[in-house]
């Protein structure tokens, strides 16, 4: 069984996909950037980014009745990965115990010129710490 999830705290889907799709107690989130949706704006600096996408990612798991102890993996995409210290400061806080795996690489271009995109994979029942 397939559901699409939305929620209007995280910025709509502007394309043909969805925020993020439920299939099998598994919860696979679109890549957010960091747009908030509350006001249009798109943060300045790499925390204020990282932190705005990663809140996109914890209204749609709230969407869905999970949090972020349901993420079990996220890829992080980052314009420059010199900035990868502040960017993993502001990560840290966000997953305290039990840490997702993660992929984080730099790429060449992201939608409006953002510094970072994140996706994840949230499972219904949380891993054990």
């Amino acid at each position: 069984m397939k559901k699409s999830i939305a929620t209007s705290a995280a910025p709509a889907a502007r394309g043909p996909y969805s925020q993020a799709v439920l299939a099998d107690g598994t919860l696979y989130v679109s890549g957010q950037i960091p747009f908030n949706p509350a006001d249009g704006t798109i943060p300045v600096g790499i925390e204020a980014q990282t932190r705005q996408s990663l809140d996109n990612i914890g209204a749609i798991l709230k969407e869905a009745g999970m949090d972020y102890g349901n993420v079990v993996k996220t890829d992080v995409f980052m314009q420059d990965l010199g900035q990868f210290a502040q960017m993993n400061a502001v990560y840290a806080q966000y997953f305290p115990s039990t840490k997702p795996a993660r992929v984080c690489c730099q790429v060449a271009a992201l939608p409006k010129g953002v510094l970072v995109e994140i996706d994840a994979i949230a499972v219904a029942d949380r891993p054990s710490d």
